[in-house]
């Protein structure tokens, strides 16, 4: 294979007329869209309106990408300053995770507040389809060839046992680069099995959210030592700072609401309650 004719993949899915849908946004879609089918059937499980995360996503979903955007264009302002206009183009990257958490959990808080529940609850309940969502948008990135490691050789690449469409995806500028975007991706699938294995351990209530936040920290700490696209701040990277603060202040706050008995309920209670009711109503039919 000559090295200068590997051509990266197209990064437009489909094409009507003038308008373009980018991979960036179908895959984004399709993540929150399959978090949605996820965190939806867990809904009704724990005695919740049908209709009411599908109403949550109307607020948070834009809230989201709106807040993932702003964090994006703050830490790389210098990119933005002589066309401010391109801040708009999210189809062409720039979506910072931690930013879209700040929009969701904020949109969340309202909309919980409103609605009279715990917010708590409502972040247990979708915290695996969150992981779910960031672990397919990753693809997102490897479409646009954004979020990779150091410079690699091609044979290092295969290796690693990886198929040739991403190998020559990974091909940028001349030059082949660790796929960071896919240890993400990995490490956030094995998270989203993790988190469903622990609602049957029965945490309390917020825990399962933490743990979470402890994981995805855990690992985007690692790798992010290795990206060579980041942001900054005084210096460190973004991701790493809010990584170690989030480890450190997700334990600390287990073990307080545990201490301080603010953390009583239980995810599985109104399953408990609900299996309960439902055996007696049986019982009565039999009567």
């Amino acid at each position: 294979m000559i090295i200068g004719t590997i051509e990266p993949l197209n990064r437009i899915a489909i094409e009507l007329g003038p308008i373009s849908v980018y991979w960036y946004g179908v895959l984004i879609g399709l993540g929150a869209f399959l978090g949605y089918l996820l965190a939806n059937r867990e809904m009704k499980k724990r005695g919740l309106p049908d209709d009411m995360l599908a109403d949550l996503l109307m607020f948070a979903l834009p809230a989201a990408i709106i807040g993932a955007r702003i964090y994006y264009v703050i830490f790389r302002w210098e990119h933005y300053a002589d066309n401010p206009l391109s801040a708009f183009a999210i189809w062409e990257g720039g979506l910072a995770i931690h930013g879209g958490l700040i929009g969701a959990i904020i949109t969340g808080a309202i909309f919980a507040k409103y609605k009279g529940i715990s917010l708590w609850k409502l972040l247990d309940i979708t915290a695996p389809s969150i992981l779910l969502g960031q672990a397919i948008g990753r693809w997102g990135n490897f479409m646009n060839q954004e979020v990779y490691g150091g410079e690699v050789s091609r044979n290092f690449l295969e290796n690693m046992m990886l198929p040739n469409f991403i190998i020559d995806q990974m091909f940028i500028n001349g030059t082949y680069y660790e796929p960071t975007f896919l240890y993400e991706s990995i490490w956030n699938l094995i998270g989203v099995i993790l988190l469903l294995s622990l609602r049957r351990v029965n945490l309390r209530r917020g825990e399962l959210f933490i743990m979470y936040a402890i994981w995805y920290s855990v690992g985007r700490f690692f790798i992010e030592g290795i990206r060579t696209d980041y942001l900054l701040i005084f210096g460190f990277k973004t991701a790493q700072v809010i990584s170690i603060v989030s480890i450190i202040g997700g334990t600390f706050l287990i073990i307080y609401r545990r201490k301080k008995r603010m953390a009583n309920k239980r995810y599985l209670d109104e399953e408990t309650k609900m299996k309960t009711v439902n055996k007696k109503s049986a019982k009565k039919k039999k009567k």
